[in-house]
């Protein structure tokens, strides 16, 4: 409990000292991202709906790294998943509303976890690290999707770069219209509870955290660490996938190069402020979600805008970073002299 308290206190002065380098006036400033984020049904909504990516392309992150797979393509991975639920919209069109949007989530699962899946066999089979692999696949995704935008997936009428939008009962129901709620939102804190099942009892989930932790030791009991690796890619991009095909159901309704928002980048932060764990990723999520929330209405008043997010989240991963460090020093035990000299 005292732990939680120093970082929740620790954070809250990272985003104090942040707001006071930009020069902005701190207690108007809060007043602002409080309202923006929790002051409204539509504000609430609005937060609810910026930490849904957040939550899964999280949670997506630290399964591979609990694995020692350390994925850096969740950005790639929610790209191709949001491609391959535009591609099976495309392609299943005609079909009943309720096909097209279960074709949509499972393409879109299927896609992420595939091409995560190429980066765990590059490395198990060819030696080629995941880190490198998955930084590099980031760019082919982000050149697929301006492609793919411009080209195969383009709206025939539109002149603009972009898919064709989905049909309205295709997309996720939206109780209000007038805020961002939708259900799809629900299906991310699900995840939460079947990521925090599979890891904690399940036997897959234990060798994954072993492997993660020592593969050598693994291997000695006998564990297939290259499968476990790759069924840990193939999780971490399935849930990159799904935050692209719950947001392309959500609200973006269509694809165009500005998709992708960064929410496969921003997933490292979150899932280390999580401490690699499904319930700190959620209260993580939640954290930036607001913030993003927050400084949207923040930059409608300031010229900041949500820019103060991203320094706002590198400060608080440094923040739990060294509060980390100085709670490991404190619990080693002092070293005495050789032969017991006090």
């Amino acid at each position: 409990m005292t732990r939680i308290l120093v970082t929740a206190g620790a954070l809250a002065l990272a985003l104090v000292v942040t707001l006071a380098l930009f020069g902005l006036p701190v207690f108007e400033s809060l007043s602002t991202i409080a309202r923006g984020s929790l002051g409204s049904e539509a504000s609430i909504a609005r937060t609810l709906a910026r930490t849904a990516p957040l939550l899964l392309t999280g949670l997506g992150i630290l399964i591979a790294w609990r694995a020692g797979m350390f994925n850096i393509g969740g950005e790639g991975q929610y790209v191709v998943g949001g491609l391959c639920g535009a591609w099976a919209a495309m392609v299943f069109q005609g079909q009943s509303s309720a096909v097209i949007t279960l074709v949509v989530l499972l393409s879109g699962v299927a896609g992420g976890a595939l091409y995560a899946g190429l980066a765990a066999v590059l490395q198990v089979t060819r030696g080629v690290q995941v880190v490198i692999s998955t930084i590099l696949l980031n760019f082919i995704a982000l050149a697929l999707l301006k492609w793919a935008v411009a080209g195969p997936l383009r709206d025939p009428s539109s002149t603009r770069p972009q898919s064709s939008a989905l049909p309205d009962a295709v997309m996720f129901l939206r109780p209000n219209p007038q805020t961002d709620f939708h259900t799809g939102i629900v299906l991310a804190f699900l995840a939460v509870i079947v990521v925090f099942v599979f890891l904690r009892f399940t036997a897959t989930g234990f060798r994954l955290k072993w492997v993660g932790a020592n593969p050598v030791a693994a291997h000695t009991q006998r564990m297939k660490v290259g499968r476990l690796q790759v069924t840990a890619m193939l999780w971490s991009g399935g849930l990159c996938g799904l935050a692209a095909a719950i947001s392309y159901l959500g609200l973006a309704r269509r694809l165009d190069a500005s998709f992708t928002e960064n929410w496969g980048f921003l997933a490292i932060p979150v899932a280390l402020l999580g401490g690699l764990d499904p319930i700190g990723t959620l209260v993580a999520a939640l954290y930036f979600g607001a913030l993003f929330a927050g400084c949207e209405a923040l930059a409608r008043e300031t010229s900041v805008g949500t820019s103060a997010v991203f320094v706002i989240q590198a400060v608080a991963v440094l923040v739990v970073v060294g509060l980390g460090r100085l709670q490991l020093q404190s619990s080693r035990p002092e070293s005495k002299p050789a032969g017991g000299a006090e």
